[in-house]
């Protein structure tokens, strides 16, 4: 009975349309990866609060802090080390090519050096990200739920873009941009059947991060107020200079990563320590995730020495850490330094407009405008800070700063997302054929054909009973069993010169398990362009039915018609 009702969801799941089945799952693959995320954030927060009791660098003796970065990269080698060093491939880009390429499967090896690796990174200082951790980790929780069902692979990609949804929503309480950022950056697409299951986790993201950390949230300190009509060229010029500084960020980051990429591990991620230990000592504040910085820098938002000191050294250790391959996020620096430059430009327009208003509201849309531009993420980005700073007025300014700063960035000077570029240094495959996408969101299950006959290959006039035998719709399919295993092929009659149907065609058949996609099926017989198909069990001791060529036709159809 289990087993009859798991292959019925399966089935039900291989089909790419809205269903209950999917939503429930993608809203308990959703509290799977809020929950790690939360073991995740007291992890670091126990860390921190065993060197002081606010858990801010700042607050800790300047004689500790240059050790623990140091100790910290030490521990992420040992790490990666008893993992494997091919294991070592981590963040958000990772996740975005397993997406992409493996259907959202995440290796086990990359989860435990991304769990761990990440909890030393942050709690040691390294100036990296909550986010990337969080979706790497989200994203392999929701996937492993789905391969222990043995759900098809289209479901499971489903499930994991519900566990990155969650993974964010739980790292800052923002449920709306998680999802806003899964369709727009992760899936790069917007479908009702995968929509409904990704807001269900990622409202449970944040319903699990309220009540473990309460509904506080860190960007609290935050905001926004309505600006005067006036002030908008200024936003503008804020937008411009936020593009250049997207630009320059991406490439330089990039120069850092192709500048050691012949240095191993080891060195690379010490000599990441001792830079984060130097510039830790003269500025703690510096340190972490970006929120030290926005704090000290919101408190005094006209306090230009500060904001530059903040903003050189903040994008010092930004390189050093994400370029030499520190595990964390990069969403999280970036959100310090959009404040620093949103700061910088309201300090430079104060010279020669001393009646400015509301100076820490170009720190918040700072904050926008290079995040849209450094990840490519417009949407995200605005939905990001209406729910950081629970505002309604931020969204016209914000509107104008993003677009002004994304045009700059990807039109004017050509920077592309950080991600694509890093993917494609790590030789990571991101772009699929339009052919694949399409047929990728499509289980085999949904199509199978069930009217087949399957016999032992005995005698042609064996086959040839069969054949007459067979009902007008039925398939008949021969087994060959040898030392190796079993071949089977699709036998047909076909005419022969004379018009007698007595010769028999034998086509070999390639086998499939139930899990895969109608991808698949187009992937093994692309070559000859005709043919089946054969669907096994799971376990591959039982034969489920057939996947003719020209069911492929159908779907590219159905599709094509619909757009």
């Amino acid at each position: 009975m289990l087993s009859a009702g798991l292959y019925a969801l399966r089935k039900r799941l291989a089909v790419p349309y809205t269903s209950l089945q999917l939503s429930l799952l993608g809203l308990i693959g959703g509290i799977i990866a809020a929950c790690l995320i939360v073991l995740f954030r007291l992890s670091i927060e126990f860390i921190q609060l065993s060197f002081t009791p606010n858990g801010i660098f700042g607050d800790i003796s300047p004689y500790i802090i240059p050790s623990l970065p140091i100790l910290a990269a030490v521990l992420i080698v040992i790490i990666a080390d008893l993992t494997g060093f091919k294991n070592y491939r981590l963040g958000i880009p990772f996740v975005l090519h397993r997406i992409k390429a493996h259907y959202g499967n995440m290796p086990f090896g990359n989860a435990i050096n991304q769990f761990f690796g990440g909890i030393l990174a942050l709690a040691s200082g390294f100036s990296v990200g909550r986010e990337g951790p969080s979706v790497h980790i989200g994203a392999s929780g929701s996937s492993w739920l789905g391969n222990w069902l043995r759900l098809p692979y289209n479901a499971v990609r489903t499930l994991t873009a519900c566990g990155i949804a969650a993974g964010i929503s739980a790292s800052f309480n923002t449920p709306l941009a998680a999802v806003i950022f899964v369709m727009e950056v992760v899936l790069r697409e917007y479908k009702i059947h995968i929509f409904i299951p990704v807001m269900l986790a990622s409202s449970a993201g944040s319903i699990i991060t309220q009540a473990v950390f309460g509904q506080q949230s860190e960007f609290a300190y935050l905001s926004v107020f309505n600006l005067p009509v006036n002030h908008y060229p200024y936003l503008i010029l804020l937008g411009i200079t936020l593009g250049a500084s997207a630009y320059v960020f991406n490439t330089n980051l990039m120069r850092m990563m192709r500048t050691f990429r012949h240095v191993s591990i080891f060195p690379r991620l010490l000599f990441a320590g001792v830079i984060t230990a130097l510039f830790g000592f003269f500025v703690p504040e510096a340190l972490g995730d970006g929120t030290s910085a926005i704090n000290e820098a919101m408190l005094s938002p006209t306090n230009i020495q500060l904001i530059i000191i903040l903003l050189f050294s903040k994008l010092i250790l930004t390189w050093v850490a994400l370029g030499l391959g520190i595990p964390g996020g990069i969403i999280g620096p970036v959100f310090g330094l959009g404040v620093l430059v949103g700061l910088s430009v309201a300090n430079v327009i104060m010279l020669f407009d001393p009646n400015i208003q509301f100076v820490s509201t170009f720190g918040v849309l700072g904050m926008a405008g290079l995040m849209a531009s450094c990840l490519h993420a417009p949407l995200a980005a605005l939905v990001a800070v209406m729910e950081l700073t629970r505002s309604a007025d931020a969204v016209t300014p914000a509107i104008i700063v993003i677009a002004t700063s994304y045009i700059t960035s990807a039109q004017v000077l050509k920077n592309r997302s950080i991600f694509l570029q890093q993917l494609e240094y790590q030789k990571l495959s991101f772009q699929t054929p339009p052919v694949i996408d399409v047929l990728s969101k499509t289980g085999v299950l949904a199509e199978i054909k069930t009217n087949i006959s399957l016999i032992e290959y005995r005698s042609e006039q064996d086959v040839r009973f069969h054949l007459k035998q067979a009902k007008d719709d039925e398939i008949v399919v021969v087994s060959i069993k040898h030392g190796l295993g079993t071949d089977y092929s699709l036998a047909e009659t076909e005419p022969t010169i004379t018009g007698d149907a007595s010769k028999i065609k034998y086509t070999p058949l390639q086998t499939l398990d139930t899990r895969t996609t109608m991808a698949h099926v187009y992937e093994v017989l692309e070559d000859q362009r005709d043919g089946a198909a054969l669907i096994m069990s799971t376990d591959g001791d039982k034969v489920m039915g057939i996947v003719l060529w020209e069911q492929l036709h159908t779907i590219l159809m159905k599709r094509y018609a619909l757009a």
